[in-house]
């Protein structure tokens, strides 16, 4: 089976986001098929949060179509729609007295603490553990949120985000706030979804491309609310593309599928 052959999970056609007359993406294409792992990339302002925000049915498009999950936004009920995409981001607010074991359970329930009604089922408890158990926190299961290290709680908030199977994957910037180790766990963690999910499309947004993991195989590239670059991440995260997206010379590095990014240096200059 080629690429092309599956099933496409997001398509954005021509779409602009317009606020108070200033397009904060403008006229964007992009698809995105099953078992695709994209980074967005762009520096602050670029746009990748309002684009983050129609891939998950949170917003509009102002003008073009967006289709999520084949469902066209504006002829679906998002609320539902997005019951099908997971959501990672490390600014939610759990509880503190939640358990990780809770944390991950509220994910049932779009919520950032377990109602107190919550009454899941065996499947779906099972389900929890054992993404807790893959995603190395079974030591700490029963520990509050509270007391539980940022990578920890990166690694919770997957599991929060996986808990109901989503058929697509949204991680906004997850390594922040994340150490030098907590971060090249999280991003082993993140690889290793593709073989555990292998038909799972997910988005990954960052400004920084140390921060992308291996498995990640395509790129979408803003400027301005502008794409820069859009494909294969062999074809589009060059130095050229990064350093127009960034306004700064860059040059790009790859080794064993990691990405290094440093600023270029004048050949002339000591």
């Amino acid at each position: 089976m080629t690429a092309d052959d599956h099933p496409c999970v997001l398509r954005l056609h021509d779409v602009s986001v317009v606020r108070q007359g200033r397009a904060l993406v403008a006229h964007v294409d992009l698809d995105i098929r099953a078992g695709e792992q994209w980074a967005l990339l762009g520096p602050n302002g670029a746009g990748k949060s309002t684009l983050l925000a129609l891939c998950g049915a949170q917003l509009h498009p102002t003008t073009g179509t967006v289709h999520v999950l084949g469902h066209r936004l504006g002829r679906v009920d998002m609320r539902e729609l997005r019951t099908h995409i997971g959501h990672v981001d490390p600014r939610t607010r759990i509880d503190p007295y939640s358990t990780v074991r809770e944390a991950v359970l509220t994910g049932l329930y779009a919520a950032t603490a377990l109602p107190r009604r919550a009454a899941p089922s065996t499947l779906e408890q099972q389900k929890a553990e054992d993404l807790i158990t893959v995603l190395g926190l079974g030591a700490i299961t029963d520990s509050p949120w509270s007391v539980l290290s940022q990578g920890e709680r990166g690694r919770a908030l997957i599991a929060r985000a996986l808990v109901t199977d989503p058929d697509l994957l949204l991680l906004d910037e997850p390594t922040t706030g994340l150490d030098l180790a907590a971060r090249e766990i999280l991003l082993s963690v993140l690889a290793e979804l593709r073989q555990l999910r292998p038909e799972l499309s997910s988005i990954l947004v960052t400004h920084h491309l140390e921060e992308l993991p291996t498995s990640t195989n395509h790129a979408l590239v803003l400027a301005h609310g502008t794409v820069v670059g859009r494909g294969r991440v062999e074809d589009t995260l060059t130095s050229e593309t990064i350093t127009r997206a960034f306004g700064h010379p860059i040059v790009l590095e790859r080794r064993a599928g990691r990405w290094t990014a440093t600023g270029a240096v004048d050949a002339h200059s000591n």
